[in-house]
């Protein structure tokens, strides 16, 4: 189901397979997400979705002309936040999933995912290249961020809730 020969998941899920497993479960814990687009003026806009691991890949759909659709169609770029769940106390801490969302259009492509997925057609069906990861969460008196980017170990860096400067775990 492949469209090109970018990065996909799978890079990141070798690299890192815990942190990625991690990310997995938490966006599995929900349906609906927060994906952020640009607009065509370059602002920010905000939009629900549903994000779908399958085959190696982080699939998202969209509804035919839907504004996140079009958002990505001029400019791949976007974020993509796991729902944190009710309340404030985060359930673990968030992940956030950065990089570009690739539209595929080949036919055959988009029927094969909406056979398998259940999807109604028509619709937007673009694959998400990961350009970095992130989970943030707190342990005791420190915010804690585990960052990964494609050729690079995965890094988490502490903070505490004072002016010293952030410290890197070893």
């Amino acid at each position: 189901m492949r469209d090109t020969g970018t990065p996909a998941w799978t890079a990141f899920e070798a690299a890192e397979p815990a942190l990625a497993a991690l990310v997995r479960e938490r966006f599995g814990r929900y349906v609906h997400h927060v994906l952020a687009t640009l607009r065509k003026d370059g602002s920010p806009r905000l939009s629900g979705i549903e994000a779908d691991f399958r085959d190696g890949d982080l699939w998202l759909g969209m509804m035919p002309n839907s504004r996140k659709a079009l958002d990505l169609r001029r400019d791949p770029r976007c974020s993509l936040l796991a729902n944190p769940g009710p309340g404030t106390d985060m359930d673990g801490g968030d992940v956030r999933i950065s990089g570009r969302a690739m539209e595929v259009t080949d036919p055959a492509s988009v029927a094969a995912y909406a056979a398998v997925a259940g999807a109604p057609l028509p619709f937007h069906l673009f694959r998400m290249e990961p350009h970095e990861v992130v989970r943030t969460r707190v342990e005791g008196e420190e915010i804690l961020f585990t960052t990964w980017r494609p050729g690079r170990p995965a890094r988490t860096l502490r903070r505490g809730n004072d002016d010293a400067p952030p410290r890197e775990d070893a």
